[in-house]
């Protein structure tokens, strides 16, 4: 079922994007809490003539958004988390820990513009997430996971114990 969407939603679009969702997602939830309408021709017609309208505001926000990419593309951010064995991590990175990152860095992105495939990461490396701050800007940040432990040198195994009878005397 297409919709318009009336506000941002997060994992699904920004506001004044036309959609495809499952109709029960969109009969039950969306629409009734206002953050939709049915894509009808009329609504389209609307929503064109409403864009036309924001032309001027748009730009702006074009604007905003392609210095927001600019910063972005002079950022490196490598985020330090717990890894167990095989790199795993003790938990998971999402959106909002790369925002918080991001926010460190001096790039203040708000999380619902960060989209991470599979939505969490659970294992260190090199990283890339979709930022879409505009319908017509989006960028592809890469970052990294490292683990926070200090790294250490091997251990030495420690030296058996020769076993020397006592005497007792």
């Amino acid at each position: 079922m297409n919709i318009i969407l009336k506000k941002d939603v997060e994992n699904l679009g920004l506001e004044f994007d036309t959609v495809n969702v499952k109709p029960g997602y969109a009969r039950n939830f969306l629409i009734p809490q206002g953050f939709a309408l049915l894509a009808t021709p009329k609504n389209i017609a609307a929503l064109e003539a409403t864009l036309e309208a924001r032309k001027e505001e748009e730009a702006k926000l074009i604007a905003a958004a392609n210095a927001v990419v600019e910063q972005l593309k002079k950022t490196s951010v490598t985020i330090p988390a717990k890894v167990g064995s095989g790199d795993k991590l003790f938990g998971s990175i999402n959106n909002a820990d790369l925002s918080a990152a991001l926010e460190k860095a001096g790039v203040s992105v708000e999380k619902k513009y960060i989209k991470i495939p599979g939505n969490t990461i659970k294992r260190t490396g090199k990283v890339t997430a979709n930022i879409r701050l505009h319908r017509n800007v989006e960028y592809n940040f890469e970052f990294d996971i490292v683990s926070d432990a200090p790294v250490e040198a091997p251990k030495p195994a420690p030296a058996k114990k020769e076993e020397t009878p006592s005497e007792e005397a």
